[in-house]
């Protein structure tokens, strides 16, 4: 068994996070000592870790509690509407960062790289021996298998929704003209 202090040492939490988990009902000790001491057990040190895990992906104490209450039937959901929620979020602050590397190169600035984008992208694969077809075959592979992760990725590379509906097209073979197309805009 172990006391609040060695629990929030041990996870690197303050005492008072465990207070407050204890007082939401979402850890509660397992015991208490005669003199009236918190005493958390294994189990309690699991579900600490797995609320810890919850709250690094960014869920909020209410998803948190639903997971826990409801087991996996709960968390598969709450895990994959949080998963959308970054990938916004994501998309906002790389929209952001392009607004900004924009307004850089207007005062005549060379913003530095923070992301790969298209040109360095196509730059790499071809560096790397790749030519159109090799390139087509990634992307086909790539939308076979993840088809929502290949249009994240296009988007992260700053590619256009309009002309990654395209790519992906082509890559999922139903698009002659979207090859055309991403052959003529250098590829991707």
């Amino acid at each position: 068994m172990y006391r609040i202090g060695e629990l929030a040492e041990r996870f690197g939490i303050s005492r008072s996070t465990l207070l407050y988990y204890d007082r939401i009902g979402l850890l509660s000790p397992s015991l208490r000592s005669g003199a009236g001491y918190r005493l958390y057990s294994v189990a309690d040190l699991q579900r600490l870790d797995a609320i810890r895990s919850y709250r690094r992906a960014g869920l909020g104490v209410e998803d948190i509690r639903s997971i826990l209450a409801f087991g996996d039937d709960a968390s598969t959901a709450l895990l994959q509407r949080r998963l959308r929620e970054v990938g916004r979020e994501i998309n906002a602050l790389q929209a952001q960062q392009r607004v900004l590397a924009g307004m850089l190169r207007v005062r005549g600035e060379d913003p530095p790289r923070t992301s790969v984008d298209k040109d360095m992208f196509v730059a790499m694969l071809r560096a790397a021996g790749m030519d159109d077809q090799a390139m087509g075959r990634l992307h086909a592979e790539f939308e076979l298998r993840e088809p929502q992760a290949h249009h994240a990725f296009l988007l992260s590379l700053g590619i256009l929704e309009n002309e990654a509906l395209l790519i992906r097209r082509w890559s999922a073979g139903g698009d002659s003209e979207g090859e055309t197309a991403a052959r003529d805009r250098g590829s991707a």
